[in-house]
């Protein structure tokens, strides 16, 4: 049985609150080119993965940013905080599907932006015979926020 992801009440926002709307869909840009935001979030992702295969949750979430927007199918979570997985997760991934490492075959960058990039993320979740117990593609979004990227949002 998955556990179920805790929820938080997403805020709506009216036109009135959107101030300048030019300022939201054109953040300004600054001197970062592109080649450097992609390898700033790989190496993201790359530390990311390196600290889920430690089992390493307090790691995880160093490399997140708050609040952790994570869509799963239609279902819409967001993490305020961190600390949000619970302690057993990975003895749950373990026990539940034979887990022992996760292997990335591709993350491809798809859309950059202003301390932004969206990367397609090809995943397989491994035994520990080699075999593989699944796979996942997902879209995942690593911004820079004040000076430090992380993992913003990611879509299951």
């Amino acid at each position: 049985m998955r556990t179920p992801l805790p929820l938080t009440p997403v805020p709506v926002y009216s036109s009135d609150s959107m101030g300048n709307a030019d300022n939201l869909f054109q953040p300004h840009a600054d001197s970062l080119d592109d080649a450097t935001m992609i390898a700033a979030a790989i190496r993201c992702i790359d530390d990311f993965t390196e600290r889920f295969n430690a089992r390493d949750l307090a790691g995880m979430d160093a490399l997140l940013h708050f609040p952790h927007v994570i869509l799963s199918g239609e279902q819409l979570v967001i993490w305020d905080r961190p600390g949000q997985l619970p302690a057993s997760f990975f003895d749950d991934l373990a026990r539940t599907t034979g887990w022992a490492k996760s292997t990335y075959q591709r993350k491809e960058p798809v859309l950059v932006s202003p301390r932004k990039v969206h990367l397609v993320v090809e995943y397989s979740r491994d035994r520990a015979d080699g075999s593989i117990a699944s796979r996942h593609c997902n879209l995942w979004i690593v911004t820079s926020e004040n000076g430090r990227w992380g993992i913003k949002q990611r879509s299951y």
